[in-house]
């Protein structure tokens, strides 16, 4: 079997028990949280880069304030989305956050057909429409939209929408981001600790090292996936990337106990379905593509 398909296993694995890594740390603020994973994401991609002798890169960036904005942008968004999935793993929110990791790759769709004028087919219309119509009827069963999703959703998929057209491949980016908002990560923890309220060193030496290995976390299935994507198809990765939402659900629901109403049952079984209709048809235009 390709390797790359182990590798891709890996990573939605490890990104689909990433809760429990969020979990061990409840005793610390997600805030606090969210600027330890960014240092020492920072000082991780940084020891790589350096292994693989490529700062070449960096200078010209550093002179370039449309590549500045552009990564400060997407390191917004990328903080944003990591802030929120912390706050809602610790929050019992897991099965939401869930939900918006299954409609990720839709939104990435419609993303697409909206900004890029990319053509969508038919069958991709429906999947949207269908993914839709399960937002709905969930805002419908609560009153409210389910925020988390959306919000995990959108700024995921305006992160990657923007990393399409960067100038700078995976690695080198994500060096960029964390390097960009190193100091407001730093400035935070340092306020923390002045206020009394910092949690580094303070909670025991197993948080303290979770807090340090969060880095870790962070880089290795980032790694494993940009193997993965130079050994397989983006329709083999497409079908893959589910296994992440459904590990984070199953704990949501099986480990953590978190409620499952009837509306949330039959809007999950809404974007279920509007995923088969979207991996199908990929995977369909994807043969014609080859038999023509």
């Amino acid at each position: 079997m390709n390797s790359g398909f182990w590798y891709a296993v890996g990573a939605y694995f490890l990104w689909g028990v990433l809760p429990l890594y969020w979990k061990a740390l409840h005793q610390v603020p997600p805030a606090q949280i969210l600027a330890h994973r960014m240092s020492w994401s920072l000082i991780v991609v940084a020891l790589l880069v350096a292994h693989q002798g490529g700062w070449a890169w960096l200078k010209p960036a550093l002179k370039k304030r449309k590549t500045l904005l552009n990564f400060l942008v997407t390191g917004s968004l990328l903080a944003l989305n990591w802030y929120l999935y912390i706050w809602a793993v610790n929050n019992e929110r897991v099965v939401e956050a869930s939900l918006g990791y299954f409609i990720n790759p839709l939104v990435n769709v419609m993303l697409g057909g909206l900004v890029l004028k990319e053509t969508l087919r038919r069958g991709q219309w429906l999947a949207v429409a269908m993914a839709a119509s399960g937002v709905a009827y969930l805002t419908f069963g609560y009153g409210e939209p389910p925020w988390i999703a959306l919000v995990l959703a959108g700024s995921f998929g305006l992160y990657g929408l923007l990393r399409k057209t960067a100038s700078l491949g995976s690695l080198q980016g994500l060096t960029l981001e964390t390097f960009l908002l190193f100091p407001v990560a730093v400035g935070y923890l340092t306020w923390a600790e002045l206020q009394g309220v910092g949690a580094f060193g303070h909670l025991g030496f197993g948080l303290d090292l979770l807090m340090v290995m969060a880095g870790l976390a962070t880089a290795i299935p980032l790694l494993l996936f940009a193997e993965a994507a130079r050994r397989l198809t983006l329709s083999t990765l497409g079908v893959l990337q589910y296994i992440a939402p459904s590990l984070q659900f199953a704990l949501g629901v099986f480990v953590y106990h978190e409620p499952l109403s009837q509306e949330k049952l039959i809007a999950f079984g809404l974007i279920w379905a509007a995923l088969a209709v979207y991996s199908v048809e990929g995977w369909m235009n994807s043969r014609r593509g080859k038999s023509e």
